[in-house]
């Protein structure tokens, strides 16, 4: 019978959807943080349950040729990255794989999934930083990425995954809260300003738009907005969002624009697309030009179509695919998205396009 803190040499024969390595023992799958298919491995039980266990690493045995040096420092601790230990293009066959057994356990039957698209270029590709701000358990001011299933605040001065400008910008508020004694909440006491720094980019513009959830007014604003403006002429504006609530929620409702016009713009295709505080907006721009391209593409558009756009946020889809379609009606309850949207097809010239703030449960008998 399987046991908790028992050690084993096991086969990993899988990886799941996550990324961790699948192995049995007596017929019970054990699941492996960072464990690779193919490897064999010295692991230590660290949990069981009645239908499976979980295993951590003590020695690599046999160590697969698609293992590679971890590349960032935090991995491991916040839980971003469950693949950083694979190759590139070994990762691409796990979630590929992973597709193919979801489908085929909701369908009862096997489905093959076309190779998947890859990235040129896998690293520094998000638009959208977004870092929480802190107190440590030792008192000192703290910011990064929270530590997986916790909001322990692990800092974090530097992320592949993220934009390179846009990592020096928060490292630039982070060190201006340090140096100039700055109170940021603690969820403890509720007290504190600064709760998030959440920086955009448009990837293909190199407009920059910084945003400040705060609990309160912010200490040496002014200070703070000179020195972020003179030295990363890239900002075009500095948003200031209020969010008073003991929550996991982010953003607030009130957004004050304390520096620029309160947007920047970016590109997909050719299509431009204006970006506000609170707008929805794909984080993988390159991926995303991609995947919407595909989608025109199966669709085999005539342009006769009529076509829904539902949660449509700031209108990217149906905007998109304007060009190939007869008419589009673009929905979404968040009435400033909306608003984004309308101005996003003004924007592009696009006269064949509907946008309408409402459930979309009960939008298509409203719609002729």
């Amino acid at each position: 019978m399987l046991k908790k803190n028992e050690e084993y040499i096991v086969d990993v024969i899988d990886n799941g959807f996550q990324g961790e390595g699948i192995a049995k023992i007596d017929g019970v799958p054990i699941f492996i943080s960072n464990g690779i298919k193919g490897e064999k491995l010295k692991i230590k039980i660290v949990k069981v349950l009645s239908s499976h266990g979980f295993g951590k690493i003590l020695e690599i045995i046999e160590k697969s040729e698609h293992r590679k040096n971890e590349d960032c420092a935090t991995a491991r601790a916040c839980g971003g990255c469950s693949l950083r230990h694979i190759d590139y293009d070994f990762t691409m066959e796990v979630k590929k794989a992973s597709v193919e057994n979801t489908m085929q356990k909701a369908l009862g039957r096997s489905v093959k999934v076309d190779e998947i698209i890859k990235m040129d270029e896998p690293f520094n590709y998000r638009n959208k930083l977004q870092y929480p701000v802190g107190v440590s358990e030792d008192g000192k001011t703290v910011m990064g990425v929270y530590a997986e299933r916790s909001h322990r605040i692990i800092e974090t001065r530097e992320c592949r995954i993220q934009d390179v400008l846009s990592q020096k910008i928060a490292n630039a508020i982070y060190d201006f809260l340090l140096d100039n004694n700055v109170k940021v909440y603690n969820e403890e006491t509720l007290k504190g300003s600064i709760r998030h720094i959440i920086i955009r980019i448009g990837k293909k513009t190199n407009e920059v738009m910084v945003t400040l959830v705060t609990n309160n007014d912010i200490e040496k604003q002014k200070e703070l907005v000179e020195l972020l403006t003179e030295n990363f002429p890239e900002i075009k504006t500095i948003a200031k969002n209020i969010n008073k609530k003991n929550t996991n929620v982010i953003l607030g409702d009130k957004t004050e624009i304390i520096y620029g016009d309160g947007y920047i713009y970016d590109y997909l295709g050719s299509k431009k697309f204006k970006i506000s505080p609170l707008s929805f907006y794909q984080v993988n721009p390159t991926q995303t030009e991609k995947l919407y391209s595909k989608a025109v593409e199966y669709a085999e558009l005539t342009g006769e179509e009529t076509i829904f756009d539902l949660y449509c946020g700031i209108g990217t889809i149906g905007i998109f695919a304007s060009d190939n379609v007869k008419k589009i009606y673009g929905i979404e309850t968040i009435k400033e998205a909306i608003e984004d949207a309308k101005e996003n097809a003004r924007i592009n010239k696009i006269e064949n396009s509907e946008f309408f703030a409402r459930r979309c449960r009960k939008s298509f008998t409203r719609i002729n």
